[in-house]
C-alpha cells in the first residue's frame, strides 16, 4: 500500500530536489564532507522527511503543523 505522503506533489519534488543536491554535492571539495557538504544535504533531506512525518499524525490539524514548520526555516 502506497503511504500518503508519496501521493503529494510537493514530497515528489521534495526528493527530487535531494537527488539533485547529493549529485552537485558530490562535486565539493573532499575536505568539505564533514562540513558543508553534510549541512547542505541534511537541510535538504529534512523537507521530505518532515512531510513524511506530518503524514504519519493522526489529524489534519497536526500534518499541516509540519508544513508550517517548514515555511519558517
Amino acid at each position: 500500500m502506497l503511504k500518503p505522503h508519496k501521493t503529494l506533489q510537493v514530497w515528489k519534488q521534495s526528493m527530487d530536489l535531494v537527488l539533485e543536491v547529493y549529485r552537485a554535492t558530490e562535486k565539493f571539495p573532499s575536505k568539505e564532507v564533514y562540513g558543508l557538504t553534510n549541512q547542505i544535504r541534511r537541510a535538504a533531506v529534512s523537507v521530505p522527511s518532515n512531510i513524511a512525518e506530518g503524514a504519519a499524525r493522526q489529524t489534519k490539524k497536526e500534518f499541516m503543523n509540519f508544513f508550517i514548520s517548514l515555511k519558517a526555516r
